[in-house]
């Protein structure tokens, strides 16, 4: 089996895991998770931060993202070009009225909310993945937009994950070309080992 093949077999397993919890237990994990993100020196550092949108089962970032906004830090999401396969950090400062689904369903910023950041002024990007291992490494949706998105940060922007437990395994398949993240943040712990 192919490293494609492998990744994609593993997406649809862990997707079905993690669809299977409850609103309720999302709700309760999402919010632990929430509380190590905020007590992270990178966090408490960082003037701008940029989240992605949760949907589905993910871990819930919306009160993150208000969160932040609350405490006067800069909030950025991803605006996806479908066509570019090209992700733009636009900021923003109130959910309900710059947010709309957009590609494949998941919240981003309207075309007329859109307020376009650069990226290489991101001082934390939260970043999504299907799963991760002790390495820190991340099987991703699949897309490639984070995958690209990376190489126009600055160097040492701290890449952070949230995901539950039951996404971290003991190793995912990886190409030479994916890059790891620097903190993985579970409902359980904070993985930053090697």
């Amino acid at each position: 089996m192919s490293i494609k093949e492998e990744k994609s077999k593993l997406r649809k397993k862990i997707i079905r895991m993690r669809d299977e919890l409850g609103p309720e237990e999302i709700t309760r994990k999402s919010r632990m998770v929430g509380e190590k993100l905020f007590r992270l020196p990178a966090y408490h550092d960082a003037r701008v931060v940029m989240f992605f949108l949760s949907f589905g089962s993910e871990v819930d970032t919306r009160p993150m993202v208000e969160e932040t906004i609350e405490r006067g830090k800069i909030a950025l999401a991803p605006k996806t070009f479908p066509e570019s396969r090209e992700l733009v950090p636009s900021q923003i400062t109130d959910w309900e009225k710059d947010l709309t689904p957009g590609a494949y369903n998941i919240p981003e910023p309207r075309r007329e909310a859109l307020r376009p950041y650069p990226p290489e002024r991101i001082d934390l990007l939260i970043v999504p993945g299907v799963a991760f291992d002790p390495e820190k490494k991340r099987l991703g949706y699949g897309g490639g937009y984070y995958d690209r998105f990376f190489q126009s940060l600055k160097n040492n922007t701290p890449l952070v994950a949230l995901a539950f437990e039951l996404q971290i395994l003991t190793e995912i398949p990886s190409d030479q070309w994916d890059r790891r993240v620097d903190l993985i943040i579970t409902e359980d712990r904070i993985i930053n080992g090697p």
